[in-house]
């Protein structure tokens, strides 16, 4: 059971690091968005990974000094610069960078564009992406950066020159690079800036022959992979599909095992909650809820994804779905309907000591970055509610990144050099089973047995595998500590960077 230490003082908040499609609903934080749920004392979520880390590493067995210098932020910069408008005016733009573990290189972590962005928010969410990174056992270090601007009030053309300047400033001081630091999409951010970060790095380092695996989540033709916009989704479904399985789950909350026997509600149609709900509903869960941010829909019958998601791209409301579905005015009221597996996949703090005790699921999944506070994940888990954390569930992301940085370092797709060599083993393999079995296959059969694999299928493999891993581990750990899921992959982590860093010495420390 995770024991709350002492509340810290409140500062800024920050909100979730997600990938942005311009094709998909785009994702807005509010302050006060991630205040309603909470009690002024709840600390934030800087706050909040501090306790978890600090919970967790008593019963790591690092040394003190290892541990001190795993929670500390290895490097930040803080860069201003002039942008003229349109009218003539000049605006002076304010971005950060955070390198919070460099034990690994690169490292690795999105930047956004948000109004709330600050040092703070950035110095938070690049400490959770070294827990992330390491949980899954990606080579990455953790990062985060932003710009603090609102994306909505600038013309394209002028967000290209924010951009690029701001790739310079950190080509200028060494932030970016692939063996550095790789950026990634985030809030307000997508393949077309990544794109233009891509560029504008190429023309400050001409010669590295490794230029296109500085930034990941690019688009296919820039040396992006296929599978990366649904990875963080897919991820989801494969580790709470992982969850079901386990005994002492099933005990816990009464569920079968079966996704299929499942009722889902998702808090968020961005782009992880959309693909979320996609693959839950395909593989035979029922979706009978959904959030954003004006309202929100619920239907005990269950609702039409695919629907729904058209709805509310053309309508930019759920309103008006269905007649037989109810409209949730307050949008956070989604989080309080009876269903199997909650999926919070908005914003940070949606979970809190006001609202905890109206949750109904039996299974709460954290898509989002630190939708639950320290104190509603103590209530949750004495109530036996199961909590799948953060930085275990949504590293589909960051995994399926790493899959593309190994595909801009190799300079070769994936699949490229095997798929025609398997085909043809399969094939004559499936000659000498027709020949004794004296049956012939229809075509259609023969193709579903003989196709090779492509890129996109050795991503999803690739990752339905690194989540299944990593999902035992975080189980196999609980059990042995007797401690909950999140202070059991933070363990893992904590355990796995104490190792690089012990195992390699760090130098000048004595």
């Amino acid at each position: 059971m995770f024991r709350l230490p002492a509340i810290l003082p409140a500062t800024r908040h920050v909100a979730r690091a997600s990938l942005r499609q311009s094709s998909l609903l785009p994702r807005y934080m509010t302050t006060a968005a991630t205040q309603n749920a909470c009690e002024p004392h709840e600390p934030t979520f800087l706050k909040s990974v501090e306790a978890y880390f600090d919970n967790a590493a008593q019963l790591s067995n690092v040394s003190k000094g290892t541990l001190g210098h795993i929670r500390a932020v290895d490097s930040m910069i803080r860069v201003t610069f002039p942008i003229e408008l349109d009218n003539g005016e000049t605006e002076v733009i304010e971005g950060y960078r955070a390198q919070h573990s460099r034990h690994r290189l690169p490292v690795k972590g999105g930047i956004r564009y948000s109004e709330e962005v600050d040092l703070q928010e950035v110095e938070a969410l690049a400490s959770l992406m070294t827990f992330k990174c390491a949980v899954v056992d990606v080579p990455f270090g953790g990062a985060k950066g932003g710009i603090k601007i609102d994306p909505k009030r600038y013309t394209v053309d002028q967000l290209e020159r924010i951009t690029r300047r701001y790739t310079m400033e950190l080509c200028q001081k060494k932030f970016i690079g692939p063996g550095v630091d790789v950026p990634a999409p985030d809030v307000g951010t997508g393949p077309r800036e990544m794109s233009w970060i891509m560029d504008t790095y190429r023309q400050f380092n001409l010669s590295d022959v490794n230029s296109q695996g500085c930034v990941t989540g690019k688009p296919l033709e820039q040396g992006g992979v296929r599978g990366r916009t649904e990875a963080t989704g897919l991820g989801v479904y494969y580790g709470i599909r992982e969850f079901l399985t386990y005994p002492e789950v099933q005990k816990s909350t009464g569920l079968s095992g079966k996704m299929k026997d499942a009722t889902v509600v998702i808090q968020g149609f961005g782009n992880v909650g959309y693909y979320a709900a996609k693959f839950f509903e395909s593989n035979g869960a029922k979706v009978i809820g959904v959030g954003e941010r004006d309202c929100g829909i619920y239907d005990p019958e269950g609702l039409d994804v695919e629907a729904l998601f058209n709805h509310h791209r053309e309508n930019g409301t759920f309103k008006g779905y269905s007649d037989k579905a109810e409209i949730l005015e307050e949008s956070v009221q989604i989080l309080e309907r009876e269903c199997d597996i909650l999926i919070p996949a908005a914003l940070e703090r949606q979970i809190g000591l006001r609202n905890v005790d109206k949750i109904k699921a039996k299974i709460v999944g954290e898509a989002a970055n630190g939708p639950v506070t320290p104190a509603a994940h103590a209530a949750l888990e004495k109530r036996g509610v199961v909590v799948v954390p953060d930085l275990l569930l949504n590293a589909g992301g960051v995994t399926v990144s790493y899959f593309e940085w190994l595909k801009n370092l190799s300079h070769v797709r994936f699949g490229r050099m095997n798929k025609k060599w398997d085909e043809s083993v399969r094939t004559k393999l499936l000659n000498v089973v027709e020949e004794n079995a004296g049956r012939t296959l229809t075509e259609a059969e023969r193709k579903q047995i003989v196709h090779g694999a492509e890129e996109a299928d050795l991503i999803y493999s690739g990752l339905e595998d690194t989540m299944i891993s990593s999902c035992e581990e975080t189980r196999q750990t609980a059990n042995l500590k007797k401690v909950d899921y999140r202070t059991a992959a933070y363990i893992n982590a904590i355990q796995k960077i104490g190792a690089v860093y012990e195992g390699s010495g760090m130098i000048f420390m004595n």
